[in-house]
């Protein structure tokens, strides 16, 4: 959902600066004359000398009683909702520990990331996996796997997932404990550059 969120407003962000670099380049190299073509009535620049907003454009609202409470409104809702995107950032769904049945009632505490490693290095183990990563989601006594292969070009997918289910996962969900581990795994394929024949 973040890396959704995040594209689509890179990219409205993205088109807004073109449409206003394209706007300004045109009318400051006065490109409508030097190529002989005309632009709609409502273009901001019609001259290297044109301004984006003139001067009783900028004052025209300074004497109504709305204008400052609206641009203030504005700018709070805009300031909002940067802090609410810079924090989303920093937030993450990682699951930071895993609580393990230790056998005396009270349970035991592993760092999360020690999990991922260890699914990421037995899951590379299998023949065909280039390369794998791992991370753990969810809360602490019902932990969530989701994992990326690089597969080979010579790898079978469903072997390696049924391997993955039956090796790696239960070896995480027996040695922690746990009544079940959900995962999803994503493959790829990994490319490699074409080797030449002598």
């Amino acid at each position: 959902m973040r890396t959704t969120v995040n594209r689509v407003l890179l990219a409205l962000t993205g088109l807004v600066l073109l449409a206003l670099g394209v706007s300004v380049l045109i009318g400051g190299l006065d490109l409508q004359r030097h190529w002989n073509f005309t632009m709609p009535s409502s273009w901001p620049f019609d001259g290297p000398k044109d301004v984006l907003l003139t001067k009783h454009d900028r004052t025209r609202y300074r004497g109504d009683g709305w204008w400052w409470p609206v641009v203030i409104a504005a700018l709070g809702v805009l300031f909002v909702a940067a802090l609410w995107w810079l924090l989303a950032q920093a937030r993450t769904r990682r699951l930071r520990q895993l609580r393990i049945d230790s056998g005396d009632a009270q349970g035991a505490l592993v760092r999360g990331r020690a999990v991922e490693h260890v699914l990421g290095a037995e899951s590379e183990a299998f023949e065909g996996v280039e390369w794998a990563n791992a991370s753990l989601v969810g809360r602490r006594g019902g932990p969530q796997a989701r994992m990326v292969l690089g597969l080979a070009p010579h790898a079978t997918p469903v072997d390696v997932v049924a391997a993955l289910d039956a090796s790696v996962l239960e070896r995480a969900r027996t040695s922690a404990g746990l009544a079940e581990l959900p995962a999803e795994a994503r493959l790829r394929a990994v490319r490699h550059r074409a080797r030449r024949v002598s």
